[in-house]
């Protein structure tokens, strides 16, 4: 039985809950721990978690429990996931943190040494690898049908209103690290990466279009280079209306795109398109889809549940410490490309002004200073 602890009683850690209570015969929780211990109180109350102690910290969480906890689910604010993922490394539980993984590459190389020498397993949430479409999307991708991929579409398209930055921690450089493209189009850069790795290159405009009660951007828009000569194009924020998100691929064969859509272009002798399409590839690479078996669980679920026997097997989980710093990483470079107004070469080494949280907050953009402050928000939360 793996004993769980959550730090961090907001409305993301729901999902957190929810997924360790799916699997009773394998899990328990046994703590919860807030700054706040009336949520965890209300928490503890709503789940029926019987036996669970609360705690305001988790350093005495980890005192007080010294032994009796295998793995801490960290979903605080980001800037405290470094912090509390050492404090707890360094004690002796594997830590799963919520994304993004630190406020800074510094922030992760700490917490990765922590896990080196300590010997337990850091792991980052990205449950979206854990949807059917995205997973089958990889999956074609690895296959090679559609050639080489000359272009990706990553539309990380959300829309929040202005009070959504009136809570404490967001809005700022330094408590939420940023805005759009490190809190929400984390979830589409770290697909991107997964399914076409590392660019070499990176350019990118930041704006604060809407929102003047947050110092951090509320959109930007990045180009990646890869090499021979592939492009990929990437659109943070929260300013659209309807939310669209999509990761499309333009293959030398065919395009295809999750939401899972396919077309192959056939081109004339002129090379100019045919009004006929390739049904026969087209057809091929919707029954190659159809084939795939559908994931047992999916996103939060699906993601902790490979945890939990990553644990029980004593292997890595599938998405790892390291896939976190790869994916701040890139968001890190399109920062810096949006501040310094220059083309950003990868990797970012540890003598550059944005590998740490002082570099990245004497550099960066205020768009406008945040204006309103409230302890906590009601209502449900979209991932």
């Amino acid at each position: 039985m793996i004993n769980v602890a959550i730090v961090g009683v907001g409305n993301i850690s729901v999902w957190h809950t929810e997924a360790y209570l799916a699997f009773p015969e394998r899990c328990r929780i046994v703590a919860l721990c807030d700054i706040s211990p009336e949520k965890c109180n209300e928490r503890k109350a709503k789940y029926s978690i019987d036996g669970a102690q609360i705690f305001e910290s988790h350093t005495v969480m980890l005192e007080t429990m010294k032994g009796k906890i295998d793995v801490v689910s960290i979903c605080t604010p980001p800037y405290c996931h470094a912090n509390v993922a050492v404090d707890c490394l360094n004690a002796g539980v594997n830590v799963v943190t919520e994304k993004p993984m630190a406020a800074s590459l510094k922030e992760c190389d700490v917490m990765l040494a922590a896990e080196q020498s300590s010997g337990k397993t850091l792991a980052c949430i990205a449950q979206n690898r854990f949807r059917d479409e995205i997973a089958a999307l990889k999956k074609v991708l690895d296959s090679g049908l559609i050639g080489k991929v000359v272009h990706a579409q990553i539309d990380s398209l959300w829309w929040r209103g202005l009070h959504y930055y009136d809570l404490w921690w967001r809005g700022t450089w330094e408590k939420e690290g940023g805005g759009c493209t490190l809190n929400h189009a984390v979830h589409h850069i770290d697909m991107l990466i997964w399914m076409m790795g590392m660019p070499e290159a990176v350019t990118a405009v930041l704006t604060n279009a809407s929102h003047t009660n947050a110092e951090v951007e509320d959109l930007s828009v990045a180009v990646l280079q890869y090499p021979a000569g592939t492009l990929a194009t990437v659109t943070s924020s929260v300013v659209h209306h309807g939310q669209e998100q999509k990761l499309i691929f333009q293959g030398e064969k065919a395009r295809i795109s999750a939401p899972w859509n396919v077309y192959a272009s056939i081109a004339a002798p002129n090379g100019f398109p045919k009004e006929e399409r390739d049904t026969a590839l087209e057809n091929k690479l919707n029954e190659f889809v159809a084939a795939i078996p559908r994931l047992p669980y999916t996103v939060h679920k699906g993601e902790l549940e490979n945890v939990l026997t990553a644990l029980e097997q004593g292997k890595k989980p599938d998405i790892t410490g390291i896939d976190g710093r790869n994916t701040l990483e890139l968001i890190t470079a399109i920062y810096k490309a949006g501040t310094t107004h220059t083309t950003v070469k990868l990797p970012i080494t540890k003598d550059d002004p944005f590998y740490t949280v002082e570099g990245i907050m004497g550099a960066v953009p205020h768009f406008y200073e945040k204006t309103a402050s409230v302890k906590d928000f009601a209502g449900p939360i979209s991932t």
